[in-house]
């Protein structure tokens, strides 16, 4: 089994669930792929023109998620935890059918969608992968917020920082390697909110789906939730699966160094669009196993990322 290859999954994956902020019941499958197709979604409930490419260009709001949008006005939102598991699990090819605007929540995180992913088994071509190498450092700022990325070798690493005045969440930073590191804490974190702004996020017409089953909400030095956090970095965690999620919006695997500080989906979209409009910035390498030593496809890092 060659891991330098694009993947697809076995079978399709059915998903049901509530949407977190519509409030709309949403049915979501996903189906296997041929080599080179890409990760496209399908609006079931449009017999025309209905088909959704989740590239960085065609982000068209950032707002509490990253909502995507094709040239006749068809949308999907909150696509960011389903394509965080699909980067995480090495997922190059799927079509992604959704009979509404916007992708259940499920429990607030990729957790089942990782699950059922993996339970499901994936198939792997011939086909090699691709991957974008970043030749240089770029960086996007607002205000004190901040997301730079620049070279790495051959890992992607996120290194994240959170700052609230909440005593909860407070201050919190981690460091992950996407390729190497176990992200079981990442994929497990669900989304969160402080519970001073639920009636602000109604208002705005957003959360309408949210319940102390998908989200984790915050009241002063109480989590609200009964079981607690699944981990001790789960709202910085949790951050870092957004961000996953948004950079597989460039169509690869980046091999970079991000450092974010504050951010969310509209920083990593900035960044991205930033990085290329300049094509010095970046490379598009297509990996191939008789292109590498030996000692390189071996490692757990190529593994993981194919």
């Amino acid at each position: 089994m060659s891991y330098l290859t694009q993947k697809t999954i076995k079978s399709k994956v059915l998903f049901s669930g509530i949407a977190l902020h519509s409030g709309l019941k949403v049915n979501l499958c996903i189906k296997p792929a041929e080599p080179n197709f890409g990760i496209v979604f399908k609006r079931t409930d449009y017999k025309d023109n209905n088909l959704i490419y989740p590239n960085f260009l065609n982000v068209t709001n950032t707002m509490l998620n990253t909502t995507i949008e094709n040239e006749f006005g068809v949308k999907v939102s909150t696509i960011e935890h389903l394509m965080g598991a699909l980067f995480g699990l090495g997922i190059d090819n799927a079509l992604i059918e959704i009979d509404n605007e916007e992708v259940p929540i499920l429990d607030g995180s990729a957790k089942e969608f990782i699950e059922k992913i993996i339970n499901c088994g994936l198939e792997v071509s011939e086909a090699p992968i691709k991957v974008i190498k970043i030749n240089k450092e770029v960086k996007f700022s607002d205000g004190n917020r901040f997301i730079t990325i620049e070279p790495s070798t051959l890992s992607l690493d996120i290194d994240f920082e959170l700052k609230y005045e909440n005593q909860i969440i407070g201050n919190q930073r981690n460091k992950v390697k996407v390729f190497e590191d176990d992200l079981t804490n990442v994929f497990n974190s669900r989304t969160f909110c402080l519970f001073e702004d639920v009636e602000l996020i109604r208002k705005k017409g957003l959360g309408k789906g949210g319940s102390l089953d998908n989200a984790i909400v915050v009241n002063d030095n109480k989590v609200l939730n009964q079981e607690g956090l699944r981990n001790d970095k789960e709202f910085v965690n949790h951050k870092i699966l957004d961000c996953i999620g948004d950079l597989f919006t460039s169509g690869y695997r980046i091999i970079a160094k991000i450092k974010c500080s504050q951010g969310g989906h509209y920083l990593t979209n900035q960044l991205l669009r930033k990085v290329f409009e300049n094509k010095e910035n970046f490379s598009i390498l297509e990996i191939k196993e008789k292109n590498l030593p030996h000692t390189l496809i071996n490692r757990k890092l190529l593994k993981s990322i194919a």
